[in-house]
């Protein structure tokens, strides 16, 4: 099921979505309202930003699969910003792992799930 997300900006409060709603990454509500819908050019209608911190650019995202098994590389991604973005090496296509028990190592009770980041990056959000 394709499904959409609200990433949380720097400056967002994590919040927790409710059991009630489309699943997705903890702190980054589904928008039910647009699922499914598209915008020009095949992109989501809705989704999130991601702040790479490297490039110190915006990128617009989308959740593609949620959850990811723990098999491979993941990047950490929190409160809505990562270190690496598109055409940087530490980048691992949308990857994503949230240290939910906030022990910094990935483990088998974080969060793990593939959110693409489009290009091209921008300098607001």
């Amino acid at each position: 099921m394709f499904q959409r997300i609200s990433l949380a900006l720097l400056v967002t409060a994590v919040a927790a979505c409710s059991a009630d709603r489309a699943t997705g990454p903890r702190h980054l509500p589904i928008d039910e309202a647009a699922a499914g819908v598209t915008a020009k050019g095949g992109r989501a209608a809705s989704g999130g930003v991601v702040f790479v911190t490297s490039r110190r650019l915006y990128y617009d995202t989308f959740v593609a699969q949620d959850p990811l098994p723990m098999n491979g590389p993941f990047q950490l991604i929190a409160n809505g910003q990562t270190q690496y973005g598109p055409g940087d090496p530490g980048y691992l296509g949308g990857r994503w792992w949230e240290d939910t028990n906030g022990n910094g190592i990935q483990d088998a009770t974080d969060h793990y799930f593939l959110c693409p980041l489009l290009g091209p990056g921008r300098a607001t959000p």
